[in-house]
């Protein structure tokens, strides 16, 4: 039954890429839109041969190993101070009066606004670009592990503690483990928005990176070279997504229900 589903769902995203690319042909081939917009052949074989001339300092591969480095940089700090501060208010109330209100503030400010203090607070370096992908990641991860320690069971606590199991005991034999679907989810949802923003933070000062082809497609007004990168921002975040998930269906495949 599952691997019916999954042939399914491999059949009906493959057409829909290609009902996508066709339409996208036919509507670059000899109009109006094709004067400001280039074909997805065009496309595709500039996106090719990107991973054998480099544009600019870098080929292809080059471009993607630095956004790529500069993503994980970020997504791993959001992830591991989002976890850690999402269980510990999930689990204590005096945290969470702390933390909870000012990250409900703060959630909603969209992480490119934070690109000029970032730049005032940290230069135009590195640090400024990890900054603003870790704000991209860390509320995803945060909140879903919040919600996942607020979320357990209370029947097995109350039985935990009827045994007389001790807090610290209680807290990684019970909390810990029934918040690790909540998350995985959050970090799934951190690495795509994470990979997005990768885009904004290399519109500081950068020589390097997939967010600077497009940014530098859009200097030199080559649509050409902005859909290339586009490209590469979609499938690179396709990747990203897809190893994400598989790490998710292979930890928590204890708290998935088998099919009948």
């Amino acid at each position: 039954m599952t691997q019916y589903k999954n042939s399914t769902r491999v059949i009906c995203g493959a057409i829909a890429i290609t009902a996508f690319i066709l339409l996208w042909y036919f509507g670059t081939s000899g109009t109006q839109l094709g004067n400001i917009m280039p074909g997805p052949v065009k496309v595709f074989r500039s996106f090719a041969r990107s991973f054998v001339v480099p544009i600019g300092k870098y080929t292809m591969l080059g471009h993607a190993a630095w956004s790529f480095t500069r993503v994980i940089v970020g997504f791993s700090i959001a992830s591991a101070l989002g976890v850690v501060i999402g269980l510990g208010m999930g689990w204590s109330r005096v945290i969470t009066a702390i933390f909870k209100p000012i990250i409900e503030i703060i959630r909603p400010i969209p992480a490119i606004a934070w690109i000029p203090l970032a730049i005032l607070w940290f230069g135009l370096g590195e640090t400024t670009k990890y900054f603003i992908i870790f704000l991209a990641g860390f509320f995803n991860v945060t909140l879903n592990a919040y919600h996942g320690a607020t979320s357990v069971d209370q029947t097995l606590v109350g039985a935990a503690r009827m045994l007389g199991t001790k807090n610290n005991r209680l807290f990684f034999a019970v909390v810990l483990p029934s918040s690790i679907p909540y998350i995985f989810a959050g970090m799934q949802i951190a690495i795509t928005t994470s990979w997005a923003t990768v885009v904004a933070a290399e519109m500081v000062r950068s020589s390097e990176g997939i967010g600077w082809l497009i940014i530098s497609g859009m200097e030199i007004n080559d649509t050409t070279r902005i859909f290339t990168g586009i490209v590469a921002v979609g499938i690179l975040g396709f990747i990203f997504a897809t190893i994400m998930r598989e790490v998710e269906n292979r930890v928590c495949r204890w708290s998935k229900k088998s099919d009948i």
